[in-house]
């Protein structure tokens, strides 16, 4: 498994550190016990190579060998494939953590980022509160009977679903104890402190070789 790389920027600001999106692909081989290496590609100046691997010029792109695959999602489910940890090998359980890992992406990142965009950037009227409180509501309910979502036991769904809702101000958005109970249980893994702090000391070290205009 020596060949698993995962490319990331060079260099981000400091407020997307800790959520730059290849601290998935690093947290699923620390699960799975997956070796890899990191990469990276500038984040200025982002060049022809960048874009024939990742079309929207993002990260992170997972390289396997021959193979290279953008999208996190893509990715996760990708590594899946090679550990039983992430992904249950009895058919129920893997469609169980696979509908759960596309509902992450699907059913919940998508209302909540532009949400947490709007937030951000302090729109005065943000419509998709509604939407979003309608989403969490249900995840509340899931996790309200429930330890994990998919196969009675952490899987790559946990993982994803866990790193969208940890987002501050999602986390941060009503009273929703089940869901922040499982927020702190699933990022207190060791695969996932390791993964974090790997990330953080990757942009830290980079601030190193910056002009301190540009840091």
């Amino acid at each position: 498994m020596s060949g698993l790389i995962v490319w990331t920027y060079d260099w981000v600001p400091q407020g997307p550190r800790g959520f730059v999106r290849d601290l998935r692909l690093r947290w699923a081989c620390e699960e799975a016990g997956l070796a890899y290496s990191v990469r990276t590609v500038p984040f200025d100046g982002r060049g022809p190579d960048h874009f024939a691997h990742q079309p929207f010029g993002q990260v992170p792109f997972l390289g396997d060998g021959d193979l290279s695959i953008f999208e996190s999602g893509a990715g996760l489910l990708h590594l899946a494939r090679k550990s039983e940890t992430l992904m249950p090998p009895d058919p129920a359980g893997e469609a169980q953590a696979l509908q759960w890992t596309i509902a992450a992406l699907n059913s919940i990142e998508m209302v909540t980022v532009p949400w947490w965009f709007l937030e951000v950037t302090g729109a005065p009227d943000n419509h998709l509160t509604a939407w979003l409180q309608s989403r969490l509501d249900h995840m509340e309910s899931v996790l309200k009977a429930r330890d994990w979502l998919a196969a009675g036991r952490f899987t790559v769904a946990d993982l994803l679903m866990a790193d969208v809702l940890r987002v501050a101000k999602v986390r941060a958005f009503g009273n929703r104890p089940a869901t922040e109970s499982y927020v702190t249980r699933v990022t207190g893994r060791p695969a996932f402190k390791k993964a974090h702090a790997d990330q953080m000391a990757h942009f830290a070290a980079a601030d190193k070789s910056r002009p301190a205009d540009n840091a």
